[in-house]
């Protein structure tokens, strides 16, 4: 079966040359859509097309459909791959791609549509018996309903948007006194980011660990998942540091979440690559939270610890390629970390747009860096602020830890403050060597500081 003769990238930054690398190992031709900002990037220079399609706002550019798929038409493209964040879970450019017979690279639009809305999302996963956090069956359409179903559920509890993720229209809430006031930001947070301000309630679980699965599935209903992540170590809901595999986990822990994941990808009849993202309580019960339609910012963790491209498995699934690979095929080998660095004030975590007077990646035995960046390039303002993923692989997470802490390093950023010394204070933490993190864990460890974002 034949793979795609040209792609056409609708995105920017790491992401983008990472698929470019893919493609040009496959031997598939690549085009790019880029914004006038971006006419200089690493991105633009490697493709073997490059169209502009806009100024530098996103909803005049990467977010422009009618642009994208007439870049594609131009340059000949047969498939779309979008990438993560902008368009990548927009169920109508799914649509608009199929209408215009190209080839979108990732999951169907109906499985991005129910993935985009975590009520329904939710409601299937209860039907299939699998266990979710006690929660709204539906979104919560009144300050008053919020109440009652809370004082159901009991507090704290927390808000969540119902068309999104990021964190966005998230807020925790601890009682009565507060939920009128932290319903109604929240819901005009989630308008604001989401066009959508739908909220819907969960019971809001202390000491939780976020744990997710890497799926795989062929257009003929064959899944397979490549291990675990852990994800806990975020900021207001934004992840910073991701591993693989969790680390306390065992056969018999991989054997049941995995499990739980293609269970819930088969309820989804979920095809491509995705993301099934579970919590973990203190007591050790999973609860499914989320479907991620798309590919993950982390997923290079999973690549490091099974040796498995699933950016060229993504393409060969959209050409219609059946899974190469059986459940028992995927080996799993040591433990990976990733810090995401952005263009950020590491104590404040403030975005710091600037040109980049020096950058020197690290480098060596068990590193890769993901990055668009180089001496003289601009940070822009217009997009988000990452910089570069270090991700680092060893035979345990001791030696990972290590080994991430040589990369950061020997790692230069000058021009621009970025978030690497936040972590070198993390990596050397004496609850993060033992593993004893949670979704709170910054909170309670780095209090957040007036100013800060």
């Amino acid at each position: 079966m034949k793979l795609f003769k040209k792609i056409l990238i609708a995105n920017r930054g790491e992401i983008a040359i990472r698929i470019i690398r893919a493609c040009q190992e496959l031997g598939i031709e690549t085009a790019i859509v880029y914004s006038d900002v971006d006419r200089s990037t690493l991105a633009v220079r490697m493709a073997d097309e490059a169209i502009c399609i806009g100024p530098a706002p996103a909803a005049q550019s990467y977010l422009n459909i009618p642009s994208i798929i007439s870049a594609a038409e131009i340059t000949d493209a047969e498939a779309i791959h979008p990438g993560y964040g902008f368009l990548a879970e927009n169920p109508h450019f799914v649509e608009a791609c199929t209408a215009s017979n190209i080839s979108f690279i990732g999951p169907s639009a109906e499985n991005i549509r129910v993935g985009g809305d975590k009520s329904r999302a939710r409601q299937i996963m209860k039907k299939k018996g699998i266990p979710v956090v006690p929660g709204s069956d539906k979104p919560v359409m009144s300050e008053e309903d919020a109440l009652n179903v809370s004082r159901k559920i009991g507090f704290p509890v927390i808000f969540k948007a119902s068309a999104g993720g990021g964190g966005k229209g998230m807020r925790i809430v601890d009682g009565e006194l507060e939920l009128g006031k932290m319903y109604h930001t929240a819901q005009k947070e989630a308008f604001a980011a989401f066009g959508n301000g739908d909220l819907y309630i969960e019971k809001y679980i202390p000491d939780m660990r976020h744990i997710e699965v890497q799926i795989l599935a062929d257009n003929k209903g064959n899944i397979i998942h490549l291990g675990e992540r852990e994800c806990s170590i975020q900021r207001r809901h934004q992840k910073l540091l991701e591993e693989a595999p969790f680390t306390f986990a065992d056969k018999g822990f991989r054997k049941k979440i995995g499990e739980l994941a293609i269970r819930a990808a088969k309820a989804f009849k979920y095809r491509n690559a995705g993301t099934m993202e579970f919590i973990l309580d203190r007591d050790g019960q999973l609860y499914f939270m989320e479907i991620n339609t798309r590919i993950q910012v982390e997923h290079p963790v999973t690549e490091m610890i099974t040796g498995i491209d699933i950016i060229k498995e993504q393409v060969k699934l959209a050409a219609g390629h059946p899974l190469s690979l059986r459940q028992q095929d995927v080996k799993f080998s040591g433990h990976s970390i990733e810090c995401r660095i952005n263009a950020e004030d590491p104590e404040r975590f403030i975005p710091s747009p600037g040109k980049v007077t020096l950058f020197i990646p690290p480098g060596g035995y068990g590193v890769r860096t993901d990055t668009a960046a180089f001496t003289g390039w601009t940070v822009p303002a217009h997009y988000d602020s990452l910089v570069a993923k270090v991700i680092v692989h060893g035979k345990d997470r001791s030696e990972a830890i290590t080994r991430m802490k040589r990369a950061l390093r020997e790692f230069v950023v000058e021009g621009i403050k970025s978030t690497i010394p936040f972590f070198q204070k993390l990596l050397d933490d004496q609850d993060f060597i033992r593993g004893n993190i949670n979704t709170c864990f910054l909170e309670k460890k780095i209090p957040a500081k007036k100013g800060s974002g």
